[in-house]
């Protein structure tokens, strides 16, 4: 059975993979017997289990368009929903930056509109160096205070800006994640 944050204090979900089935008794079985009959309601629950650990998963699909990516964030404090509070889909979208900048500031539209409920649950991505000599996540920090690159999000953009020159960093991908309530 899946095991859900709400019913042990360990986080996950996992699907049991020691069910064990007696295919010999399957080809002797009597249709019409209790026994077939507790088999296929076993057989359903396990097909639950799958689907429900399934849909919660994370996907690991980074697209360049609105991908919702099965993660799950806490109920929204802003809903004034009489309903059971329910768990909030994150999205992501991966933006194909291009180069960094040169000792500059660089922004690339994300093209997507923010509602005033929106909120930000990761913002990170890496850019690779044209000759693939070198590779640096983003934001970056480094122990030389003009090396860092920060990362930000607008409401219209993605910026990039670095204190030194970048530039031969020509391929960068930054991954959003957001909830739209």
């Amino acid at each position: 059975m899946p095991v859900f944050n709400d019913q042990i204090q360990d986080e996950g979900l996992f699907v049991p993979t020691t069910n064990i089935w007696d295919t010999n008794e399957i080809y002797s079985i009597d249709v019409t017997s209790d026994a077939f009959k507790e088999l296929l309601v076993r057989l359903y629950q396990n097909l639950n289990y799958i689907s429900l650990a399934l849909n919660l998963k994370d996907s690991g699909y980074y697209n360049l368009n609105e991908f919702m990516n099965s993660q799950l964030f806490f109920p929204s404090s802003l809903s004034s929903d009489s309903t059971e509070p329910q768990f909030r889909q994150v999205y992501r979208l991966v933006i194909n930056f291009g180069a960094l900048p040169n000792a500059a500031t660089k922004s690339v539209a994300h093209n997507l509109t923010i509602g005033s409920t929106w909120s930000f649950t990761r913002i990170y991505g890496a850019s690779t160096k044209n000759d693939r000599s070198d590779f640096i996540p983003l934001p970056y920090a480094s122990g030389t205070l003009n090396k860092n690159i920060e990362l930000d999000i607008t409401a219209t953009n993605v910026v990039i800006t670095t204190s030194i020159n970048y530039s031969a960093y020509t391929t960068t991908y930054v991954i959003i994640e957001y909830l739209k309530e």
